[in-house]
């Protein structure tokens, strides 16, 4: 083909080959001690384009990664030792919301390290010890708790430093012009803020907002995600008292920070198209029947997913079954559902229908023919036919379009219900009854607001497509993966820039050949995703967290060579996640334990940062305890593994983890 020279192809037909009888033995693989290596792969063959791991597997190809492999080792062994129960009272780890109950053998670990180095932000250390092919620290979608306040709390710091840029330069007189036309909170916050202030300046106005107070009260009903939901505090200790913004960030409660939310969603609803507010004041608005149809649209949707689940996959005869199941047994609910989904039906198939579900009380012929006659599908509409049957319209048309449509996918039943979807809320768009309409309005008010504030956490790393909408996304609800979690952090460290991640120092192929190539990775500039002083004011609140806070554990963890401390800061959180289902009245009719998580997200010095995260899957961790309390104190047990990465004498690891 001419790809090589005559001499390079001689010489490689003069080669003797020599072929093995049988398939070498392959020891087991660990894929602990393998997930570094994997996750180099990974970048691999994302920066190859390899789609295949085996064509990787075949490339003449050596990596030089930014892992520090000694560190790697040491934090590996260190993990794998945590789980032995006889180490872990002797490295401090038992006791109240550490692993006090529980197999420490069944609790998982994930550790990610980075440095600042140059442009980038290389990684020293990614390990875990889940025994898959499943890395927790980049593949995971976790309820990582109230980690989610450290978004949150930069959401609002980011509100302000709008407020600032909009307002700073403006007169007394035209500030109080403006608050006296009834903005929602925070605005009004920042004009009197700036109409009392003499120092104007950002930073002032920054720390002034941490200095805001919210009610940690739990009594509190909040209408959001489309319904009515309370909260509670980690601590019931809180429930009676008012915390500063600042404090509750601190002490990592609850309350405060969904009231933080609300206003932080008001505040994108006044500002986000300036019409927010006139819609639910304004009754002959024009754009209330808009949002009215979006909300039915969407609401529906709802339902038919719910519904889908009892339906789907199943035959025409089981439909029918299940449809009939689902309503009390009267001659007249059977025969609308019967009707409904069996509108060509004879008379005697109607009968026959009524005679197996009612037996010795089937209404006579005369009564059976008045039936079929009085709920003919076409004498009534879908929302009157299943008012009748004691059905909601939307499973009633839903049976009957899976019945003629079977195996019919999400997407098409979604678009095949449209209209229908419109008719069963029109009774709501089409009343007057403003305060329920206002409900709906504000419910999608709502989704616009978040997917505002999505947008804003998507710039600064967060890796999922959409938010909840809901005032819970401030506490979790909302997930997150501990990398991305690192990189913002990351990103406060350095003054509000992000930049670049990077493992892969160099790629070296077909060495000592004559197609020897060296690629070595483009510098990137680093992008200000944040304002220097949201980033300023952050890190101290991160500091304040480890100093006097949640993270206390934390706190003396990394020395000097003099012994002087060095700085850490750090963001807790914890996730009992359970699947609930609610009966009537809101009854909690079954509870499944899913999994438990506990994190910690930190930076230490001036250049690193990473995460730690603990995790046990499944029902088996209704047995333990441990809240974000735990990564704090393995921080502080890591800290001599981490101690090479510090041998420029900057800073040192400090001595052996007490039990505090």
């Amino acid at each position: 083909a001419g790809i090589i020279d005559a001499r390079l192809r001689d010489a490689a037909t003069a080669a003797p080959l020599a072929f093995a009888e049988t398939a070498p033995h392959r020891a087991a693989v660990s894929f602990v001690e393998r997930k570094a290596t994997n996750a180099v792969r990974a970048d691999l063959m994302a920066l190859l384009g390899e789609a295949d791991p085996y064509a990787l597997s075949r490339l003449d190809l050596s990596v030089a990664t930014t892992l520090q492999a000694d560190v790697q080792a040491r934090v590996v062994k260190t993990l794998r030792e945590i789980r032995d129960p006889a180490k872990v009272a002797a490295l401090g780890l038992t006791g109240r919301r550490l692993l006090g109950r529980g197999d420490p053998a069944q609790v998982d670990y994930s550790v990610t390290l980075y440095e600042r180095a140059g442009g980038a932000n290389v990684v020293r250390v990614q390990a875990d010890t889940l025994e898959r092919p499943f890395d927790l620290n980049e593949g995971a979608k976790l309820d990582l708790g109230s980690t989610a306040k450290l978004r949150t709390l930069i959401t609002y710091l980011e509100a302000v430093h709008d407020l600032h840029r909009w307002y700073a330069a403006k007169e007394s007189y035209e500030l109080d012009a403006i608050a006296r036309e009834r903005p929602d909170q925070l605005t009004l916050w920042g004009l009197r803020h700036l109409a009392n202030s003499r120092d104007r300046s950002l930073t002032r106005m920054l720390e002034a907002a941490l200095l805001r107070r919210y009610a940690a009260r739990p009594s509190e009903r909040f209408f959001t995600g489309g319904g009515v939901h309370t909260f509670v505090n980690f601590n019931d200790r809180h429930d009676q008292g008012t915390f500063t913004v600042a404090e509750a960030f601190r002490h990592s409660i609850n309350l405060p920070f969904v009231r933080l939310m609300r206003d932080i969603v008001a505040f994108h609803i006044a500002h986000g198209g300036g019409r927010g507010q006139a819609l639910l004041a304004e009754t002959d608005h024009p754009a209330r029947q808009d949002y009215l149809a979006r909300y039915a649209d969407q609401d529906g949707i709802v339902f038919l997913d719910r519904f889908r689940k009892d339906y789907a996959g199943k035959d025409r005869e089981a439909i029918l079954a299940r449809a009939a199941e689902r309503v009390k047994r009267t001659p007249k609910r059977l025969t609308v559902v019967f009707r409904s989904l069996r509108p060509e039906a004879a008379p005697e198939e109607l009968a026959a229908f009524l005679l197996e579900r009612l037996g010795g009380n089937k209404p006579s012929d005369t009564r059976l023919a008045k039936l079929y006659d009085d709920y003919a599908p076409g004498r009534f509409s879908l929302v009157d036919r299943a008012y009748l049957a004691g059905l909601h319209p939307l499973e009633l048309w839903l049976a009957g379009y899976l019945q003629e449509h079977p195996g019919a996918k999400r997407a098409e039943i979604n678009a095949a219900s449209a209209a229908e979807r419109q008719d069963v809320m029109a009774w709501l768009i089409e009343s007057g009854r403003h305060k329920a309409q206002n409900l709906r309005i504000w419910s999608v008010l709502e989704q616009e607001a978040f997917a505002r504030i999505h947008r804003d956490w998507h710039r600064l790393g967060y890796p999922f497509a959409t938010l909840v909408p809901s005032l819970a996304t401030a506490i979790g609800s909302s997930a997150d993966r501990p990398d991305a979690l690192a990189e913002l952090i990351g990103i406060v460290l350095d003054e509000g820039r992000r930049r670049p991640s990077r493992m892969i120092e160099r790629l070296d192929f077909a060495a000592d050949t004559p197609y020897e190539t060296t690629l070595v990775p483009a510098e990137r500039k680093a992008t200000q995703v944040l304002a220097p002083e949201i980033a300023a004011v952050v890190r101290e609140a991160l500091i304040d967290v480890v100093e006097n806070g949640t993270a206390r554990r934390a706190k003396a963890a990394f020395a000097r060579g003099d012994g002087e401390r060095i700085t850490v800061g750090a963001k807790t959180g914890t996730g009992d996640n359970k699947f609930k289902t609610f009966g009537p009245g809101g009854r909690v009719t079954d509870e499944r334990v899913v999994n438990r998580t506990a994190t910690l997200v930190f930076f230490i010095g001036d250049r690193f940062f990473g995460t730690i995260t603990a995790y046990v899957e499944g029902p088996q961790a209704a047995d333990y305890g441990f809240t974000s309390s735990l990564p704090a104190q393995l921080l502080k047990v890591l800290a001599p593994a981490f101690e090479p990465l510090f041998e420029d004498g900057e800073q040192t690891a400090a001595a052996a983890p007490d039990g505090g």
